[in-house]
Formats: structure tokens, sequence, C-alpha cells
């Protein structure tokens, strides 16, 4: 009896342990995170589709740090766990409107070897199936069955070789695994390039960001969910984009999230196996980018993962209105010994009144004035949820971006066309992504159009560009007229491949969002512009890595095919137009020339094989100012002209592509 009770206990122990082990979400943010990476999200993407601008582009992204040389056995997505993308359309129902649910079944189609691919089998081999509820996840029918998940991109032999798969390509394998569900949705499921790019030794090193600093994230792979869904399929009633009445219309916000979830318990046995309880429980979420990671405790982060956001946000709201990183952006707290984030600093005395620091009175010494009346600070809207008490200053800016989204509405307009020192006047609109659940999610104004990948205005700083737009340029800055303003559907409006996320994120919290709606910083007016010292201090700043490691496919699936283990897996320095790897070569070097240079300067290069050429001119922090579109050209040579004599003087750097593959770089200098 001693010896069965024995067992008993021990079997009672193993089946415990992957409860325990798996509460975790995103890039290891969460405390037991490595226990359980195939149930992990790293990072969620929504835009408008470049390609097809009446469909949204939905990513959801798993399995971080993916070695591409991590053989013989591959990384893979995992059975026994359920992956989700949420959708919420409308404030009136108590969860999700829409729910897709991606499951997995693996076989081995050859046991008798231990290469991970042989003569045309493949060892894991995984298929899916994708199910859709429109009933807050009551019920769930099937919309696509035996979807192909393309196999890890190993090595030449195993791809195209005529021992492995003998495949034409690995795009061919890509482009054989897309496929289209019964309810109209694109689909793509398989490993991919890990789009996020960071310099996390410098971030984690005490908030050391550098300058170049050294993507953490460069030449690992993900595993990627994809999904290309008509906006009328989203759209709460069912309308379609060209239904909206305006850039900005509020029906078509919507907030997406993605889970991942584990039966409740899992029994291991003696024989490799394990059995499985039919129950699931959520061990991973992620919404917005980065709020784990920087704005959860350490002691909450795996507390957050198993919280469903519509029911259990709003315990979080505190660290929102207090965010911990405002700390060392501080000068009086901790922001002298944090000499990465020297750049950032909060407001303390606004237009000589308002102090953000954390635990400040913020703007809650406006509560009860007639000029708040109207506006999303009004008690009769807005005014409890972001004006909550006098000790909670960042429930202005940082909550909303993160639990309510912005509405267009004064003071959330920028301050052009605003009388001076009235940021509560009506200004400028240029954004609204309101859905006010108050919970984490990543919301997208669906009827904002799409900023070209190609045009010069494009840019990886999403909304906050678009508000320095719309402050600066003469194209906007002359009228508080509606207008689409160039990067008003970028993050956080939606989140874009291309976007910094990082950058924009330690931007927020530094004030520039308060900023940009006439809350100046504190060496306003001393210079008679708002753009002073302070905000062009914060407007430079950058988190050190701006760029992903590789370009990103034009159209569906979008991110670009995962890096080949028979390659290695060497970082690549960042930024990218200071350290260009060879990776293609159908093109010869490109010089310049005259270099220095001060007005027009001319590339000259030579194609050995006909591609598309584009060549970008990019600043020392590797943003693109320009854009030179040669087009599709033969082999032979070739120049281009550029006239650069609206730039001031200092070192650029011109980026040649072929095919969207960049190979070379010349660095520029512009003299006075």
């Amino acid at each position: 009896m001693k010896k069965i009770l024995n067992k008993v206990v021990v079997a009672l122990m193993i089946s415990f342990l992957p409860q325990v082990n798996v509460m975790a979400s995103s890039h290891r943010e969460a405390p037991l995170i490595s226990n359980d990476p195939v149930a992990d999200n790293t990072d969620v993407y929504a835009f408008r589709s470049p390609c097809d601008t009446n469909k949204i582009v939905i990513i959801a992204n798993y399995i971080p740090f993916e070695s591409p040389a991590g053989g013989p056995n591959y990384y893979q997505f995992g059975e026994n766990v359920r992956y989700e993308i949420h959708i919420k359309n409308k404030t009136t129902t108590s969860g999700d409107d829409i729910t897709y649910r991606f499951t997995f079944t693996r076989v081995n189609e050859d046991t008798s070897t231990f290469f991970n691919i042989r003569l045309g089998k493949q060892n894991i081999k995984a298929t899916y199936t994708c199910e859709k509820s429109t009933d807050g996840g009551t019920t769930f029918a099937i919309i696509y069955s035996n979807g192909i998940v393309p196999p890890n991109n190993i090595g030449p032999k195993s791809i195209e070789g005529a021992a492995g798969l003998h495949a034409a390509s690995y795009d061919a394998l890509i482009n054989a695994a897309i496929a289209t569900a019964s309810t109209g949705e694109k689909l793509f499921c398989g490993p991919s390039d890990d789009p996020f790019f960071v310099d996390l030794g410098g971030a984690f090193d005490v908030g050391g960001f550098r300058n170049p600093g050294r993507d953490g994230l460069a030449k690992y792979n993900c595993h990627s969910i994809v999904l290309e869904i008509p906006i009328s399929s989203l759209q709460k009633t069912g309308l379609s984009v060209t239904s909206a009445t305006s850039i900005l219309d509020p029906n078509f916000v919507i907030g997406v999230w993605a889970s991942a979830s584990r039966p409740t318990i899992t029994t291991l046995n003696t024989t490799g196996g394990a059995t499985f309880s039919s129950s699931y429980v959520q061990v991973s979420r992620l919404g917005m980018p980065l709020t784990n990671e920087v704005i959860i405790p350490i002691g909450m982060k795996d507390q957050w993962n198993s919280t469903n956001p519509y029911t259990g946000d709003a315990s979080y709201v505190p660290y929102f209105e207090n965010p911990e990183l405002a700390l060392y952006m501080d000068a009086s707290a901790f922001g002298g010994a944090v000499p990465g984030l020297s750049k950032l600093r909060i407001q303390t005395n606004s237009l000589g009144s308002f102090d953000f620091r954390n635990t400040k009175v913020g703007l809650y010494s406006l509560k009860g004035s007639p000029g708040l009346v109207g506006t999303a600070f009004d008690p009769a809207t807005y005014g409890n949820i972001l004006l909550p008490d006098n000790h909670s200053p960042r429930s202005v800016d940082i909550l909303p971006i993160f639990y309510t989204g912005v509405p267009n509405l004064a003071p959330y307009q920028l301050a052009t066309g605003k009388p001076a020192n009235n940021p509560l006047a009506a200004g400028k609109p240029f954004i609204n992504n309101f859905l006010p659940t108050l919970c984490d999610m990543l919301r997208l104004n669906m009827a904002v159009p799409v900023t070209p990948r190609a045009s010069a205005d494009f840019s990886s700083l999403g909304i906050v560009q678009a508000a320095v737009l719309g402050l600066t340029d003469a194209r906007f800055n002359t009228t508080t007229t509606l207008q689409f303003i160039p990067n008003m559907d970028g993050f956080p409006n939606g989140r874009r491949l291309e976007d910094d996320v990082t950058t924009i994120e330690l931007q927020a919290v530094s004030g520039i969002a308060l900023a940009a709606i006439g809350l100046w910083y504190d060496d306003y007016p001393g210079t008679g512009s708002p753009v002073t010292p302070r905000l062009d201090s914060v407007l430079t700043f950058n988190a050190g890595v701006t760029h992903n490691d590789t370009t990103f496919k034009a159209c569906f699936p979008y991110l670009q095919a995962p890096w080949r283990g028979f390659n290695g897996t060497n970082y690549v320095s960042t930024p990218v137009a200071v350290n260009q790897l060879n990776l293609q070569t159908p093109a010869a070097v490109m010089s310049a020339y005259p270099n220095p240079f001060t007005s027009q300067i001319t590339f000259r290069y030579k194609l050995n094989d006909g591609a598309n050429v584009v060549i970008a001119i990019l600043d020392v922090n590797g943003r693109t100012v320009q854009t030179i579109n040669q087009g599709s050209q033969s082999a032979g040579d070739y120049t281009a002209k550029w006239n650069g004599s609206n730039l001031p003087a200092g070192n650029y750097f011109a980026r040649i592509s072929a095919n969207n593959v960049p190979f070379n770089t010349v660095k520029l200098v512009k003299a006075n």
C-alpha cells in the first residue's frame, strides 16, 4: 500500500509540473517562460494591407529565439496548444467578437532516420486546423483544415537538394502553404524571420541603451500565424471601408490580442508519452508590445499572462498611471543613474503649471474646470478614467495609449491651430483608435489609409512622425482640417512590421504625446517655438536598433523567409546602413561621386542580372530620408542622380537593393 501511495504522489507531482511551468509569454519577459517556448507569444501586428487596402493583416508570432541551426529537433508549433487571435469591434459585448483558433498536428514520415528531412519525407511534418467563433468563443466552426506548415529552412540539401524535398526554393514552399479559408481569410502558418528588433543586451542592463545597438533578435526565427481579412468581415456591422464617414471613423476601430492555452493537467508516463485533460487554461497573451516586459513588475508577470484582459486588466491600471520607466527619465529620481535614457526627460513644469513625474498632480488640477466640458476629460465622457485622482499623472497619456486607445476629442488633437498655452482647445485631428474596454489590446482604426512603404514620408516612428509632420510640415500645419498625414497608420494605431515600437514607447513615456497636443516641455517658451532643445532631444532619441535585420515581403505573408540553418547565425550590427552584409550579389559595388558633396551626387553601379533597383538614402541612425526607385533594369552599367541640397551637413549612407535584397552601402559626406 505504501508503494502504491508513493506512486500516486509522484504521479500527482508530475501532473502539476507543466501547469506551473507554462504561465509565461512573449520574448522571455516572464520568469517561467523558458519552460514552455512553444506556447510563448512574442509579438502581435495589425495593419491595413499595402497590397489590398480593403483588407487587414494580423500576425501573431510564437516561440522566441529560434536558432536556425537548432537541429535535429527543430522548433515547431506545439500540439495540445490552442493558439488564438482575439478581435474586439464592439463595446456592447463582454468578450471577443471574433476569435480565430489554430491547432496543430505533427507526424513522423520516416522514423528510421535522425535527419529532419530525407528523401522527400519530413520529421516532424505539421498540419493545422483553423476554427472561427463569432459568439464570444461559445462555439467554433472549422474554416480550414489540413493546412500545410512549411518545414524549417534547414539548408540547401534538405530544401532544394535531390536527397531532400527537391523544392524549387524555400519561397516556393511558403507560397504552397498559403491558403484561403471558407470564410474568405487568407492564411499562412509557418517559420519566419523574427521581425522584432531591439537591443536586448543594452535595454535590460539597467536601461543601457547604446547607439548603435546590437539587435538581440538578429538572425533568429519564430513561428508565425498570418491572416489577411476583409475589412467588412472585421467591421462591427459588416461595412466595407468605402462606407467610412472619414479616415478616422470611430466605427472602424478594432482591438486585437493573441494568446496560447494549454490543457490544465498533463500526465507524463514512463514510455515518453503523455495524456492531457480536456479543459484548457490561458498560459500566455500579448496585445500591445512591451507591456509585460516593461510595464508590469516582475512579481506579477506570470499572473498577467493568465489574466483574461476583459475581466482582469483593471487591477493593473496603477502601473500605467505611474510607469516604472518614468523614474529613469526623471532627474529627481533615478534619471542620473541611467545615461542610456539621458535624452529623455519628462515635463515637470509644462506651461508653467503641470508636473507629469510619477505620483505628481499632472492635469488633475483642471478637474471641475469649465474648460473640460465637451473634452475627453469631461466627467460626462471619460474624465473619471483619465483624471482619477491627484497622484496618477500618466492616466492622461500612457493609460489611454495601452488601455483605451486615443479618441478624436480635445485635447487629443495636434497643437496645430490651438491657441497658445491652451492644450484643451480643439486642434488638428490625427488619431482615433478609441475602444474604451480598459484592457490591453493593439487597437487599429481600419479606415486610416496606408502609407506606401516606398514613400519618402514613410517612417518607422509611426504616429510620432505623423505628429511631427502635422506640427511642422507646411502641407499639414496650415489648417486644422482633417487630412491624411503619412504614418497615421503606424504604431500605436495598429502596428506595422517596420514600426520601431521600442523607440516610440520610450518617447511616449518621456511625454512626447503630451507635447504633441500642446503640453510642451519645460524649456518652452524660452526659444519662442515649441520645437525646443528638449523636444528635439526626445525626437532625435532612438533605442539603438531602428530596423529589422532583413527586408520584408511586399505582399502576403509579408514576413521574410526564415533564416537558413546551414548559413550560420552571426549577428548583424546596426544600424544596417553602416554595417550592411553582402547578402546577394546581382550587382557590382556601388560608388558615389563627388563625395564629399554639397548638392547633387551621382551613383554608379553595375547589374550582373536583371533586377528591380532601389537606392535608399539613410541618416546615421539608419532611418530612410529619401528613396530613389530605379525600377526594373536589365544587366548593364547604370547611374542615378540625387540632389541632397535640402539636407544639413553631416554623414549619410546610400544603400542599394536589388529585388528587395540590400547588398551594398556607401558612406556619403554632405559638406557645408
